[in-house]
């Protein structure tokens, strides 16, 4: 389902913007067209890593463990000594 842009130049931010705006309520420049839903099918796509997608990514998942991840966060950023 395609939603209609309403495009308003006040609310532009920059000049490009401002001008694309302008262009697009004076109907020089096509207003972009907005379908959530396909949108939202699409990302669908890239939701999911492709080793997660195989019995790899399925034995690395069930190995990890919550601490393992907390010790992983904590060599990343140490906590500051006081």
């Amino acid at each position: 389902m395609a939603e209609e842009l309403n495009v308003d130049p006040k609310q532009a931010v920059g000049q490009e913007a401002e001008l694309a705006a302008q262009n697009m309520v004076e109907g020089t420049e096509k207003k972009p067209e907005i379908d959530v839903d396909a949108d939202y099918e699409a990302s669908k796509e890239y939701s999911v890593s492709d080793v997660d997608k195989n019995e790899a990514g399925a034995k690395a998942a069930a190995s990890a463990s919550p601490n393992e991840f907390r010790q992983m966060a904590k060599d990343i950023n140490p906590p500051a000594k006081a």
